[in-house]
């Protein structure tokens, strides 16, 4: 990622030009040899694209401009929030705005839509006041930072990032003022709420990227009509990660140096909050382009040791820095500890690093089988997701180049590309399955945010893509509730009201799984925060145990099957209504 690939002008950008003329809840899976067969593909699966027909007419606006403005290549992310608490979550599409060198025809604004339980969304934006009108949006994030009951949101943007906080009556107030959480001059792109204290309140993680501005803005590429490209990052210093300590008062302290991740020069892009070594307490984990990944091991004391080059994630097993842009954790073969994956891109590998327990990861994506069977896709969001309920997890992906002319450079790279999905076949490794998941799943898109939810309640995780200049995906799982499943929602009393940090370990007959809350994952975007357990053909569960952030610990016993529960610290399972959303 080195290389200077065009002699005496800038470097070109590895998503430039490599596509360029070189041609993720952690899930904890403690299972008896018996259940450890690799599962058979038991019940069919297809993913239909609904969004247009459930009322989302949002665009995404590239903002593409003959400067070739490096932030044009961004796209925007998305996320699940079920803003008005009544149990349908619905969805935030973040939007770009004007830029020096581009004026949309109309002006441009970020999208919220209400799920209204009948299959349909309404736009309800302008009623909410979350439209961030003026910022050029990047991503967003999902969490309840005053235990109020209702989540608040965080719009991540260049050169500003706005804190709404959600008024319960469906409408939503600008407090990044009070709040200190501006990131004035940071190019933020995705942020995380976790509880990385354990003092009951979230905090808040920002991933910047680099010192770009419109003033700096390099020419790079050939110089005949079409041919300008993005320039590598390797041009442009990397800025700093940020983290906020929640003061408990709708204030937050800017603790990015005292705690020690804001050490470090970085180019984030992903970031993904989990307990990677098995003590607690949540770390994190980010996704570096062209940089070295990081690896934060909390201390337990409001500091952080960055463990990234002991720990091998920062870069492939041949010791390259890839470009870092999608990341999630879970425990995909079954050990018990959480694994990483991490996307890049063309003629780069998707990584997965295996936990090996001691505070190292391996690189195991060729041994897991995943290998090169995505080396002419650009990896861009990526999440895990159980999509048939079989109880192992799979990765879901979403995929594009970031030049939108890329063809001129290689013929056998598309900027428009089609999503992944890598099933689990029960030891860590994967088989990819994408083409059996019809036609809307295999569409080439400029597929950029990924964000995943059960948004029609029925047990199966579907999920939405933003994609750049075009219309969102909102992917509907057809098929996966044949499988038998459970779907928890927390409500923390003593710790964080997410529940974000807890553990849930759940046994059905040979089969155990356990399970942590945890803040962020994928790229630009917020997933649905329910744990979501796929269970097979099981008939029982025959236990559930929950670990609070707090330290309590609750344990419930025949809990029923395929449905959606409410358990709140201290008081146990709990009334709560999920409608289910009639198919369409």
């Amino acid at each position: 990622m080195k290389e200077d690939w065009f002699q005496g002008s800038p470097k070109f950008s590895r998503r430039a030009f490599f596509s360029r003329m070189a041609g993720g809840a952690g899930l904890y899976i403690l299972a008896s040899k018996k259940s450890w067969a690799a599962p058979p593909i038991s019940v069919p699966v297809k993913f239909t694209d609904v969004a247009r027909a459930s009322g989302i007419n949002f665009k995404q606006d590239s903002t593409t401009s003959v400067q070739k403005y490096y932030l044009e290549t961004m796209g925007t992310g998305l996320g699940w929030i079920d803003y008005d608490q009544d149990g349908l979550y619905d969805l935030f599409l973040v939007q770009s705005s004007k830029t020096p060198a581009y004026t949309p025809p109309q002006p441009l604004r970020c999208a919220l839509y209400r799920n209204n339980g009948d299959g349909t969304f309404i736009d309800v934006t302008e009623k909410a006041g979350v439209g961030s009108e003026g910022l050029y949006g990047q991503g967003c994030a999902v969490g309840d930072y005053d235990n109020d009951g209702y989540p608040d949101l965080y719009v991540t943007g260049y050169s500003r990032a706005i804190l709404y906080h959600n008024n319960g009556n469906g409408t939503f107030t600008d407090v990044t003022a009070k709040a200190g959480v501006a990131d004035e001059g940071g190019w933020s792109t995705s942020a995380a709420w976790f509880d990385y204290d354990k003092d009951g309140y979230l905090d808040l993680v920002v991933c910047n990227y680099i010192e770009w501005s419109p003033q700096n803005n390099l020419y790079c590429g050939e110089h005949r009509p079409g041919y300008r490209a993005y320039c590598h990052p390797d041009n442009y210093r990397g800025q700093r990660i940020k983290l906020y300590h929640n003061n408990h008062d709708g204030t937050f302290t800017d603790v990015s140096v005292k705690s020690g991740v804001g050490v470090p020069e970085a180019k984030g892009m992903g970031v993904v909050c989990a307990d990677f070594n098995d003590d607690g307490w949540t770390d994190i984990a980010i996704a570096n382009d062209t940089w070295p990944n990081f690896l934060f091991i909390n201390k337990k004391n409001g500091t952080f040791e960055d463990n990234s080059f002991i720990s091998g994630i920062a870069a492939s097993a041949d010791g390259k820095y890839e470009a870092g842009m999608g990341i999630d954790a879970e425990d995909v073969d079954g050990d018990g500890w959480a694994d990483v994956y991490i996307t890049h891109l063309d003629f780069e590998l998707n990584r997965l690093y295996h936990n090996n327990h001691d505070g190292t990861f391996d690189d195991d994506t060729y041994s897991s089988g995943i290998g090169n069977k995505a080396i002419f896709l650009s990896g861009v969001a990526a999440k895990f997701m159980d999509y048939d309920n079989d109880g192992w997890i799979d990765i879901c992906q979403v995929n594009s180049a970031m030049l939108d002319n890329i063809q001129l450079y290689h013929t056998e790279v598309t900027y428009k590309e089609p999503k992944l999905m890598f099933r689990n076949l029960g030891h860590g490794k994967f088989d990819k399955v994408s083409n059996l998941l019809g036609p809307d799943f295999m569409r080439d898109t400029a597929g950029r945010g990924l964000a995943v939810a059960d948004f029609d309640n029925d047990g199966d995780l579907d999920f939405a893509v933003n994609n750049r200049g075009d219309y969102p995906q909102l992917l509907r799982n057809d098929g996966g509730n044949a499988n038998n499943w459970l779907k928890v929602f927390l409500i923390g009393t003593k710790s964080n009201r997410d529940g974000i940090g807890a553990r849930l370990k759940l046994v059905s007959e040979d089969f155990v799984q356990v399970r942590q809350a945890v803040g962020g994952a994928s790229y630009m975007g917020a997933s649905d925060t329910r744990i979501h357990f796929g269970l097979g053909q099981r008939k029982s569960i025959d236990s559930l145990e929950i670990t609070w952030p707090s330290g309590a610990v609750e344990k419930y016993a025949k809990v029923p099957l395929n449905q959606i529960i409410t358990v709140k610290e201290g008081e146990g399972i709990i009334p709560r209504k999920f409608p289910k959303v009639p198919s369409r």
